[in-house]
């Protein structure tokens, strides 16, 4: 009978925790399915799949079992995520808590269906860091994580421009490569760059903005990257464009910044992974490196007080120790530490735009991405694509550019009272 088979056993205590039914469909590994038909489908391929869900429930189980492909999504997997979220926003799955008679049933039911045992390995592809937090140390293996992973995968994934960031998508944008180009010159205008001034980028990346801004705009420029792999990268494009007397790249943390200041300061999405704790430190850098009358421009990711990592799955697979915050608590930090903010555009909409159009690269071009990270580590980033997109279109995550000014002795920003880009 249908509702003795283990998808409906899996499928009615599911909905016990959550107090009404399944919103996707739940096929196991013997065949059967229940749920709704007009639903995306979690296929449970083995047992392992139950046991990575019972030895750690939530996100970072689920996230386990799909990345090894115990668990696999039949159907739209933003459909299925935006799903899972509707009850969150409801406040169901606030509700689906394994009070002791619910442990006592889930272990009967594990026993019946034959998953108990030891719990299943980690993929070898979560992070594992050791070390005091922002360290160092600890902050050089975080960004190794994930920016070290693989040139020729990040090429692949991106456009010309190596722009790992947020878009600026115009009504001229016709392409994630047109937005790209829009987004850095938009930067380059914010900060009023001109020939001959000096300009240092924290948190350089593979120095899209720095190759941008010296072609376009006649600076000189100095970037800072704290990944290996980035370092190599750029020095080549230095050189393919003929740059390398104009513009200086370091493997060099923030705290580690001698230099006299600059004319401007740009630091585009890497504050995100300064940490709460040295977030003052880091503005204040900000500060000592721009000259008086000079202006700073952050673009930076935000998030409410709910997980300000992430959540587990972009914590452990993504972005060990990033720390997000709502965008008001930043502007605090930028004026303790003596910066005026004088603007702050939203971009959230255009990192929906952004993110989809990465994760449309990334399956046109799946068969290489496998041979670069293999299929695990293919399947991590589908996940990361399609859950970050989704995350804010619903605005659980936002992502801002600030422009502050560093006023001089008199109080004089250099900016004129109405914006001019």
């Amino acid at each position: 009978m249908p509702h003795t088979t283990t998808a409906h056993r899996l499928a009615s205590f599911a909905a016990k925790l959550l107090g009404g039914p399944l919103p996707v469909g739940l096929r196991t590994w013997e065949g059967t399915r229940a749920g709704p038909a007009d639903a995306p489908t979690v296929v449970l391929r083995n047992r392992r799949a139950l046991r990575r869900l019972l030895y750690a429930p939530g996100e970072l189980g689920l996230a386990r079992a799909y990345v090894t492909g115990d668990l696999d999504v039949e159907g739209d997997l933003t459909d299925g995520f935006r799903r899972i979220w509707a009850l969150t926003r409801a406040g169901d799955l606030n509700r689906a808590k394994l009070g002791p008679r619910e442990w006592a049933e889930a272990v009967r039911l594990a026993a019946r269906l034959g998953v108990a045992g030891l719990p299943p390995k980690p993929p070898a592809e979560e992070a594992r860091l050791s070390g005091k937090l922002h360290s160092l140390r600890r902050d050089r293996s975080a960004i190794a994580h994930h920016y070290d992973l693989s040139n020729a995968f990040y090429q692949l994934l991106m456009d010309e421009s190596m722009a790992y960031s947020c878009a600026y998508f115009t009504s001229g944008s016709s392409s994630l490569e047109q937005a790209q180009h829009d987004k850095l010159e938009l930067i380059c205008r914010k900060l009023g760059l001109r020939p001959g001034m000096r300009l240092l980028d924290v948190g350089c990346g593979w120095g899209s903005l720095l190759v941008h801004a010296a072609k376009h705009h006649g600076v000189e420029a100095v970037g800072i990257t704290l990944s290996a792999e980035q370092l190599q990268h750029i020095r080549g494009r230095l050189a393919q464009h003929d740059l390398e007397d104009r513009v200086e790249v370091r493997r060099q943390d923030y705290r580690e910044l001698p230099d006299a200041p600059f004319d401007a300061v740009a630091s585009i999405e890497m504050g995100e992974h300064v940490g709460e704790v040295n977030y003052p430190a880091y503005a204040a850098t900000l500060h000592r490196m721009v000259k008086p009358g000079g202006r700073v421009l952050l673009q930076q990711m935000s998030r409410g007080h709910v997980a300000p990592g992430g959540g587990a799955f972009i914590e452990r697979y993504i972005a060990p120790d990033m720390t997000m915050r709502p965008v008001g608590r930043t502007i605090d930090h930028l004026e303790t530490a003596g910066l005026e903010v004088r603007d702050v555009q939203a971009l959230r909409e255009h990192y929906v735009w952004t993110v989809r159009a990465w994760a449309a690269t990334l399956e046109e071009n799946w068969a290489d991405v496998v041979a670069l990270i293999g299929e695990t580590g293919a399947r991590v980033w589908r996940l990361y694509l399609v859950g970050g997109a989704l995350a804010f279109e619903e605005n659980r995550m936002g992502v801002d550019q600030i422009l502050a000014v560093r006023p001089d002795e008199h109080g004089g920003s250099g900016l004129p009272a109405t914006r001019e880009w």
